[in-house]
Protein backbone atom coordinates (compact mmCIF):
# COMPACT_ATOMS: atom_id res chain seq x y z
CA UNK A 1 0.00 0.00 0.00
CA UNK A 2 0.92 3.57 -1.02
CA UNK A 3 1.91 6.25 1.39
CA UNK A 4 -1.23 8.02 1.03
CA UNK A 5 -3.34 5.18 0.74
CA UNK A 6 -1.97 4.47 4.59
CA UNK A 7 -2.49 7.89 5.24
CA UNK A 8 -6.08 7.22 4.20
CA UNK A 9 -6.43 3.90 5.69
CA UNK A 10 -5.57 5.60 8.98
CA UNK A 11 -7.85 8.75 8.41
CA UNK A 12 -10.74 6.10 8.17
CA UNK A 13 -10.32 4.80 11.25
CA UNK A 14 -10.31 7.96 13.14
CA UNK A 15 -13.40 8.45 11.67
CA UNK A 16 -14.68 4.82 12.46
CA UNK A 17 -13.87 5.10 15.77
CA UNK A 18 -15.66 8.33 16.15
CA UNK A 19 -18.72 7.38 14.81
CA UNK A 20 -18.79 4.16 16.87
CA UNK A 21 -18.44 6.63 19.93
CA UNK A 22 -20.74 8.93 18.60
CA UNK A 23 -23.48 6.24 18.59
CA UNK A 24 -22.82 4.82 21.48
CA UNK A 25 -25.29 4.87 24.50
CA UNK A 26 -28.47 2.61 25.85
CA UNK A 27 -29.27 0.00 23.76
CA UNK A 28 -32.46 0.96 21.83
CA UNK A 29 -34.32 0.51 19.35
CA UNK A 30 -34.16 3.90 17.97
CA UNK A 31 -30.14 3.96 18.81
CA UNK A 32 -30.08 0.56 16.77
CA UNK A 33 -31.09 1.56 13.83
CA UNK A 34 -28.53 4.18 13.61
CA UNK A 35 -25.93 2.50 14.24
CA UNK A 36 -27.22 0.11 11.29
CA UNK A 37 -27.37 2.87 9.17
CA UNK A 38 -23.97 4.18 9.91
CA UNK A 39 -21.57 1.35 10.77
CA UNK A 40 -23.14 -1.05 8.58
CA UNK A 41 -20.45 -0.26 6.00
CA UNK A 42 -19.51 2.86 3.53
CA UNK A 43 -16.56 4.16 2.71
CA UNK A 44 -16.13 7.21 3.93
CA UNK A 45 -15.54 9.31 1.04
CA UNK A 46 -16.73 12.40 2.38
CA UNK A 47 -15.00 12.75 5.10
CA UNK A 48 -11.90 11.54 4.18
CA UNK A 49 -12.23 14.59 1.81
CA UNK A 50 -12.55 17.07 4.52
CA UNK A 51 -10.26 15.69 6.41
CA UNK A 52 -7.36 15.86 3.26
CA UNK A 53 -8.78 19.65 2.65
CA UNK A 54 -8.23 20.89 5.92
CA UNK A 55 -5.06 19.21 6.45
CA UNK A 56 -3.91 20.60 3.17
CA UNK A 57 -4.38 24.27 4.68
CA UNK A 58 -2.55 23.39 8.03
CA UNK A 59 -5.87 22.49 9.94
CA UNK A 60 -5.82 20.04 12.87
CA UNK A 61 -8.31 16.78 13.43
CA UNK A 62 -9.23 18.25 16.81
CA UNK A 63 -11.46 20.88 14.76
CA UNK A 64 -12.15 19.16 11.32
CA UNK A 65 -12.30 15.23 12.66
CA UNK A 66 -16.33 16.24 14.36
CA UNK A 67 -16.71 17.79 11.05
CA UNK A 68 -15.71 14.75 8.97
CA UNK A 69 -18.16 12.81 11.48
CA UNK A 70 -21.35 15.50 10.97
CA UNK A 71 -21.10 15.16 7.10
CA UNK A 72 -20.94 11.31 7.05
CA UNK A 73 -23.90 11.39 9.46
CA UNK A 74 -25.58 13.81 7.18
CA UNK A 75 -24.87 11.18 4.36
CA UNK A 76 -26.14 8.46 5.95
CA UNK A 77 -29.20 10.19 6.67
CA UNK A 78 -29.98 10.59 3.20
CA UNK A 79 -29.37 7.09 2.61
CA UNK A 80 -31.87 5.42 5.16
CA UNK A 81 -34.54 8.37 3.76
CA UNK A 82 -33.85 7.40 -0.01
CA UNK A 83 -34.18 3.65 0.98
CA UNK A 84 -37.90 4.52 2.24
CA UNK A 85 -40.76 2.63 0.38
CA UNK A 86 -42.07 6.59 -0.38
CA UNK A 87 -38.87 7.19 -1.96
CA UNK A 88 -36.60 4.66 -3.52
CA UNK A 89 -37.88 1.57 -1.95
CA UNK A 90 -35.12 0.06 -1.76
CA UNK A 91 -34.72 -3.87 0.25
CA UNK A 92 -30.63 -3.79 0.74
CA UNK A 93 -27.86 -1.49 0.91
CA UNK A 94 -23.86 -2.20 1.79
CA UNK A 95 -25.19 -6.17 1.43
CA UNK A 96 -27.65 -5.53 4.51
CA UNK A 97 -31.28 -4.58 4.83
CA UNK A 98 -31.81 -1.38 5.12
CA UNK A 99 -33.26 0.39 7.94
CA UNK A 100 -36.90 0.31 7.29
CA UNK A 101 -36.67 -3.21 6.58
CA UNK A 102 -34.59 -4.05 9.25
CA UNK A 103 -36.60 -1.93 11.99
CA UNK A 104 -39.53 -0.53 10.50
CA UNK A 105 -40.87 2.48 8.47
CA UNK A 106 -41.11 4.76 11.64
CA UNK A 107 -37.63 3.54 13.36
CA UNK A 108 -35.95 4.27 9.94
CA UNK A 109 -38.00 7.92 9.80
CA UNK A 110 -36.80 8.83 13.10
CA UNK A 111 -33.15 7.39 12.89
CA UNK A 112 -32.93 9.67 10.21
CA UNK A 113 -34.03 12.91 11.41
CA UNK A 114 -32.10 11.62 14.57
CA UNK A 115 -28.56 11.09 12.56
CA UNK A 116 -29.21 14.48 10.99
CA UNK A 117 -29.68 16.27 14.18
CA UNK A 118 -26.95 14.31 15.47
CA UNK A 119 -24.53 16.19 13.12
CA UNK A 120 -25.28 19.64 13.68
CA UNK A 121 -24.71 18.48 17.69
CA UNK A 122 -21.40 17.43 16.74
CA UNK A 123 -20.39 20.07 14.29
CA UNK A 124 -21.68 22.55 17.01
CA UNK A 125 -19.67 21.27 19.59
CA UNK A 126 -16.43 20.85 17.96
CA UNK A 127 -13.34 22.34 20.05
CA UNK A 128 -12.99 25.48 18.77
CA UNK A 129 -9.30 27.11 19.54
CA UNK A 130 -9.06 31.07 20.00
CA UNK A 131 -9.63 32.72 16.94
CA UNK A 132 -11.71 30.24 14.81
CA UNK A 133 -15.15 30.77 15.55
CA UNK A 134 -15.80 31.91 12.38
CA UNK A 135 -14.44 29.30 10.40
CA UNK A 136 -16.77 27.12 12.65
CA UNK A 137 -19.62 28.41 11.92
CA UNK A 138 -19.26 28.94 7.97
CA UNK A 139 -18.23 25.62 7.66
CA UNK A 140 -21.33 24.66 9.38
CA UNK A 141 -23.22 26.98 7.12
CA UNK A 142 -22.08 25.79 3.88
CA UNK A 143 -22.75 22.08 5.21
CA UNK A 144 -26.14 23.03 5.69
CA UNK A 145 -27.01 24.78 2.62
CA UNK A 146 -25.44 21.93 0.50
CA UNK A 147 -27.69 18.87 2.44
CA UNK A 148 -30.65 21.30 2.83
CA UNK A 149 -33.35 22.74 0.13
CA UNK A 150 -30.39 24.67 -2.32
CA UNK A 151 -28.49 21.12 -2.80
CA UNK A 152 -29.46 17.40 -1.61
CA UNK A 153 -33.09 17.88 -1.02
CA UNK A 154 -34.07 19.31 -4.13
CA UNK A 155 -31.88 17.29 -5.92
CA UNK A 156 -33.58 14.14 -4.26
CA UNK A 157 -37.02 16.02 -5.77
CA UNK A 158 -35.50 15.89 -8.79
CA UNK A 159 -34.63 12.21 -8.70
CA UNK A 160 -38.42 11.79 -7.99
CA UNK A 161 -39.96 13.56 -10.95
CA UNK A 162 -37.00 11.90 -13.54
CA UNK A 163 -38.49 9.13 -15.98
CA UNK A 164 -38.00 7.79 -19.09
CA UNK A 165 -39.21 10.59 -21.50
CA UNK A 166 -38.26 13.50 -19.58
CA UNK A 167 -34.50 13.13 -19.15
CA UNK A 168 -31.73 15.22 -20.85
CA UNK A 169 -28.24 15.65 -20.51
CA UNK A 170 -29.13 18.86 -18.62
CA UNK A 171 -31.54 17.39 -15.97
CA UNK A 172 -29.04 14.95 -15.12
CA UNK A 173 -26.32 17.52 -14.58
CA UNK A 174 -28.79 19.24 -12.17
CA UNK A 175 -29.63 15.98 -10.47
CA UNK A 176 -26.28 14.96 -9.72
CA UNK A 177 -25.32 18.81 -8.94
CA UNK A 178 -27.57 18.62 -5.86
CA UNK A 179 -28.26 15.26 -5.04
CA UNK A 180 -24.69 14.01 -5.30
CA UNK A 181 -22.54 16.85 -5.92
CA UNK A 182 -23.76 19.54 -3.34
CA UNK A 183 -22.53 17.86 -0.13
CA UNK A 184 -19.14 16.38 -2.01
CA UNK A 185 -18.32 19.85 -2.77
CA UNK A 186 -19.25 21.00 0.50
CA UNK A 187 -16.80 18.01 1.56
CA UNK A 188 -13.74 19.40 0.23
CA UNK A 189 -14.48 23.64 0.74
CA UNK A 190 -15.51 22.99 4.05
CA UNK A 191 -12.51 21.38 5.12
CA UNK A 192 -10.62 24.38 3.47
CA UNK A 193 -12.52 26.42 5.16
CA UNK A 194 -11.46 24.57 8.57
CA UNK A 195 -8.05 24.94 7.15
CA UNK A 196 -7.79 28.62 6.82
CA UNK A 197 -7.58 28.76 3.19
CA UNK A 198 -7.21 31.53 1.60
CA UNK A 199 -10.38 32.81 -0.52
CA UNK A 200 -8.93 31.96 -4.37
CA UNK A 201 -8.12 28.41 -2.54
CA UNK A 202 -11.14 27.59 -1.44
CA UNK A 203 -12.81 28.35 -4.47
CA UNK A 204 -10.05 25.72 -6.15
CA UNK A 205 -11.15 23.01 -3.19
CA UNK A 206 -14.83 24.29 -4.02
CA UNK A 207 -14.38 23.73 -7.61
CA UNK A 208 -12.65 20.13 -7.30
CA UNK A 209 -15.21 19.05 -4.94
CA UNK A 210 -17.63 19.67 -7.61
CA UNK A 211 -16.07 17.89 -10.35
CA UNK A 212 -15.42 15.10 -7.78
CA UNK A 213 -19.31 14.83 -6.89
CA UNK A 214 -20.21 14.92 -10.24
CA UNK A 215 -17.83 12.39 -11.53
CA UNK A 216 -18.71 10.09 -8.15
CA UNK A 217 -22.48 10.06 -9.15
CA UNK A 218 -21.45 8.94 -12.56
CA UNK A 219 -19.21 6.32 -11.41
CA UNK A 220 -21.84 4.66 -9.61
CA UNK A 221 -24.40 5.10 -12.22
CA UNK A 222 -21.75 2.97 -14.33
CA UNK A 223 -21.57 0.28 -11.47
CA UNK A 224 -25.80 0.27 -11.78
CA UNK A 225 -24.99 -0.52 -15.43
CA UNK A 226 -22.33 -3.17 -15.42
CA UNK A 227 -24.36 -4.39 -12.93
CA UNK A 228 -27.28 -4.36 -15.33
CA UNK A 229 -29.86 -4.06 -12.17
CA UNK A 230 -33.17 -5.78 -13.21
CA UNK A 231 -35.40 -2.17 -12.40
CA UNK A 232 -32.78 -0.01 -14.31
CA UNK A 233 -35.71 0.34 -16.45
CA UNK A 234 -37.22 2.66 -13.96
CA UNK A 235 -34.64 4.23 -12.64
CA UNK A 236 -32.92 5.85 -15.69
CA UNK A 237 -29.12 7.02 -14.73
CA UNK A 238 -27.06 9.18 -16.55
CA UNK A 239 -24.43 6.33 -17.27
CA UNK A 240 -27.81 4.43 -19.46
CA UNK A 241 -28.83 7.63 -21.18
CA UNK A 242 -25.17 8.50 -22.35
CA UNK A 243 -24.09 5.05 -23.19
CA UNK A 244 -20.99 3.30 -21.16
CA UNK A 245 -18.74 4.94 -23.78
CA UNK A 246 -19.94 8.15 -23.47
CA UNK A 247 -19.98 8.00 -19.89
CA UNK A 248 -16.37 6.63 -19.06
CA UNK A 249 -14.84 9.19 -21.30
CA UNK A 250 -16.87 11.76 -19.09
CA UNK A 251 -15.87 10.45 -16.19
CA UNK A 252 -12.54 10.49 -17.07
CA UNK A 253 -12.85 14.27 -18.09
CA UNK A 254 -14.16 14.93 -15.26
CA UNK A 255 -11.39 13.67 -12.80
CA UNK A 256 -8.38 15.25 -15.21
CA UNK A 257 -10.06 18.37 -14.54
CA UNK A 258 -10.48 18.20 -11.04
CA UNK A 259 -6.66 17.02 -10.81
CA UNK A 260 -5.45 19.06 -13.13
CA UNK A 261 -7.15 22.14 -11.60
CA UNK A 262 -5.19 21.35 -8.43
CA UNK A 263 -2.25 20.81 -9.25
CA UNK A 264 -1.87 23.71 -11.71
CA UNK A 265 -2.63 25.92 -8.37
CA UNK A 266 0.00 23.54 -6.38
CA UNK A 267 -2.58 22.39 -4.04
CA UNK A 268 -2.84 18.74 -5.17
CA UNK A 269 -1.35 16.53 -2.45
CA UNK A 270 -1.25 12.80 -2.69
CA UNK A 271 -4.11 11.60 -0.69
CA UNK A 272 -6.19 14.00 -2.57
CA UNK A 273 -5.52 12.43 -5.72
CA UNK A 274 -5.89 8.95 -4.24
CA UNK A 275 -9.49 9.87 -3.26
CA UNK A 276 -10.21 11.30 -7.08
CA UNK A 277 -8.41 8.07 -8.57
CA UNK A 278 -10.77 5.72 -6.42
CA UNK A 279 -13.48 6.67 -9.29
CA UNK A 280 -11.87 5.80 -12.15
CA UNK A 281 -14.43 4.23 -14.45
CA UNK A 282 -14.97 0.84 -13.48
CA UNK A 283 -13.88 -2.46 -15.02
CA UNK A 284 -16.03 -4.64 -12.59
CA UNK A 285 -19.10 -4.33 -10.21
CA UNK A 286 -19.21 -2.24 -6.97
CA UNK A 287 -20.43 1.04 -5.74
CA UNK A 288 -19.26 4.21 -4.04
CA UNK A 289 -21.72 5.45 -1.32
Amino acid sequence: MSGAGERLDAKRRAVEGALDALLAGEDTILLRAMRHAVLSGGKRFRPLLLLCAAERFGGGARLALPFACGIELIHNYSLVHDDLPAMDDDDVRRGLPTVHKAFGEPAAILAGDALLTLAFEVMAGAPCPDGLAVRKAEAAALIARASGRPGMLSGQMLDIGLRPGNESEAAYEELTARKTGALIAAAAEAGAVLGGAPPADRARLAAFGTAIGRAFQLRDDLDDAVQEDARAEFRPNEAVFLGADRARARLEALLRSALDGLDAAGLLTEELRALALVLEPPRAGGTHD
